[in-house]
């Protein structure tokens, strides 16, 4: 396991946690390091495809838990890309002057979806959330600098869970044939990752006009250390500015590039006003890259 994907330790929900109470305990961390209170955020955005339930959204179970009463919250479906695409929606709500302050959710519990007869998926999923705090800002240096968000659904088998949807509802049949776990053809998605991380880190660093130099940190999603290895070396950018924690989480999907950012901050190594730049890809297929000043 550690040879092929760097993993070494994940970390897994126990018996009455769930994604809702892994996102609440994020959010609390996320708005105490931000100095606010919950009945100042505008709007909450939770990236997620291992809800607690198919409605309501688990946002919905954040916001009431945090006691953020009468604050819209709704989730995103974009697996392990579904940080960058909630930031996205999250910047393009500001952008337009819609809302101010808006928490940023990424959580995922695959555990709970996971075949642990499969050898060849459960030992990459962990579990895990992680949450920021997006304000408005009139600093040019600092927020949102670039974006781009891509899917390619005739991929969609690559990484899918095939019952429990309005396609198969869940049966005795769906249910003894494990058709509720999460199925993967490891190999295409090891090819389509490189080639996604690639493209992002050099689309963005073009569109953005930043050298190696100019980035302090890349945050890549945490899929595969060799994959993440791979993509860099394809584009001739060091790894020592690519943030890796995979070994201690595994895969945590939607939560791995929050978890990271916040790791990172709460240790040093990136502080206000540093460039990170991050790219994500996933299920759908999806993939999305940002740049952001702190």
């Amino acid at each position: 396991i550690v040879q092929r994907t760097g993993i070494r330790q994940r970390h897994l929900v126990a018996d009455g946690e769930s994604s809702a109470t892994l996102a609440t305990e994020a959010s609390r961390r996320a708005l105490d390091d931000a100095g606010m209170a919950p009945d100042l955020i505008d709007l909450i955005v939770c990236a997620t495809v291992s809800p607690d339930m198919l409605l309501p959204s688990t946002a919905c179970f954040v916001q009431e838990a945090l006691g953020a009463t009468d604050v819209p919250a709704f989730d995103v479906s974009a697996a392990c890309s579904g940080f960058v695409y909630a930031l996205a929606t999250a910047n393009g709500f500001i952008s337009q002057g819609l809302y101010r302050r808006i928490l940023v959710i990424g959580v995922d519990t695959l555990s709970r979806f996971a075949d642990f007869s499969d050898r060849g998926s459960c030992i990459l999923f962990g579990d895990g959330a992680g949450a920021a705090v997006i304000e408005a800002t009139d600093r040019p240096d600092r927020g949102v600098r670039y974006l781009k968000l891509g899917a390619d659904g005739k991929g969609w088998d690559y990484i899918c869970m095939p019952a429990g949807g309005s396609r198969k509802p869940a049966t005795a049949e769906t249910v003894a044939a494990g058709e509720h776990f999460i199925k993967m053809r490891g190999r295409d998605v090891y090819k389509f990752a490189v080639e996604k991380m690639a493209f992002l880190l050099e689309d963005a660093m073009a569109a953005c006009n930043l050298s190696v130099d100019d980035i302090d940190m890349v945050i890549p999603h945490q899929v595969n250390q060799r994959i993440i290895e791979s993509a860099t070396e394809k584009v001739n950018f060091p790894m020592d500015k690519v943030y890796v924690n995979i070994e201690r989480y595994g895969n945590t999907s939607g939560a791995s590039i929050p978890l990271a950012l916040d790791e990172a901050r709460r240790n040093g190594q990136l502080g206000s006003g540093a460039t990170v730049l991050m790219v994500a890809f996933g299920a759908g297929l999806t993939w999305g890259g940002a740049v952001v000043g702190l």
